[in-house]
C-alpha cells in the first residue's frame, strides 16, 4: 500500500516516512503554544509573568469553563491542516492533531472524566458528512483512555457562520444553540467534562457549550482545542 499510497507531508505532499506527519520544514514553522501563558483562558503572555498567574481579562470576565488549552497558533501549516481535517475529508488527520492537544493540555485532560465534542447542527453535518470535532475527540478519547461520550450534546439552532461577526455578535449567534438530551443528562452528571473543538477563536462556541452542559449537571468544564487564532479580531471561519 505504502508504494502506491506513499505517505506525504500533511502539510506541503512531499513524501515522508511516516503517514500523517511533517517534513522538517514545514515542522519548523508550526507554532506551538508553550508556557507561559493564561493559566485559565490559555491566551499566551508576550513575556514571563511567574507562573500560575491568571490573564487580567480571565479576572474581570471570568469564563464559564475552568481551563482552556489549545496546541498550536492557527496559521501556516496549522491552519492548512486544520482545513484538510474539516473540508477535505482527512479524517487521518485527526489522530495526530489529537496527540499534539494531549501534549499541549495534559493538564485539562487528567483533569477531566469524560470527552465530548461540540456538536454541529444536523444540516451541516448533512453537508459534511462528519463532525471533524467529534474525529478529534474520539482519537483523543482512544490516545488518553477517557471516555468518549457522543450524542450527549446537541446544536439545536442553526447559527450564522461567525466570519466577519464582532465579539458580541458572535455570543449573540451561539446563545441558546446547544443543549443537552434529556435521557443523556445522567452520563455527566457531576463529572468533569472535557470540551473538544478544532479551533478557538474569541470563545463564544465553547463559553455556550459550557453553559449548556453546566446547566445539565456537569461539574466542571474543561476546554480543549487543536488551534487559537493569535488575536481574537482576526477573521477567521471559527467560533
Amino acid at each position: 500500500m505504502r508504494l502506491v499510497y506513499p505517505p506525504v507531508c500533511s502539510g506541503c505532499g512531499k513524501m515522508v516516512g511516516q503517514p500523517a506527519g511533517l517534513c522538517p520544514q514545514c515542522w519548523a514553522t508550526v507554532r506551538f503554544i508553550e508556557r507561559p501563558y493564561c493559566e485559565i483562558t490559555g491566551v499566551p503572555f508576550d513575556h514571563d509573568r511567574g507562573e500560575g498567574l491568571v490573564s487580567p481579562e480571565a479576572i474581570a470576565h471570568p469564563p464559564a469553563y475552568a481551563k482552556a488549552r489549545a496546541a498550536v497558533f492557527h496559521d501556516g501549516v496549522a491552519r492548512k491542516i486544520v482545513h484538510g481535517l474539516k473540508y477535505s475529508d482527512r479524517a487521518d488527520l485527526a489522530a495526530m492533531m489529537a496527540a499534539w492537544m494531549i501534549r499541549a493540555g495534559r493538564d485539562v485532560v487528567d483533569d477531566s472524566d469524560v470527552v465530548i465534542a461540540v456538536p454541529l447542527h444536523r444540516s451541516r453535518l448533512f453537508a459534511r458528512r462528519y463532525n471533524q470535532s467529534a474525529e478529534l475527540a474520539r482519537s483523543l478519547a482512544r490516545l488518553s483512555g477517557k471516555p468518549f461520550l457522543p450524542g450527549v450534546m446537541r446544536r439545536i439552532r442553526a447559527t450564522r457562520q461567525q466570519v466577519g461577526l464582532g465579539l458580541r455578535a458572535r455570543q449573540d449567534n451561539v446563545r441558546g444553540a446547544f443543549s443537552i438530551k434529556p435521557e443523556q443528562v445522567q452520563r455527566i452528571l457531576g463529572l468533569k467534562v472535557l470540551l473538544v473543538d478544532d479551533v478557538l477563536t474569541t470563545g463564544s462556541t465553547v463559553e455556550a457549550a459550557t453553559r449548556a452542559l453546566l446547566r445539565a449537571g456537569a461539574g466542571q468544564v474543561n476546554v480543549l482545542t487543536f488551534a487559537r487564532v493569535a488575536s481574537p479580531g482576526e477573521e477567521t471561519l471559527y467560533a
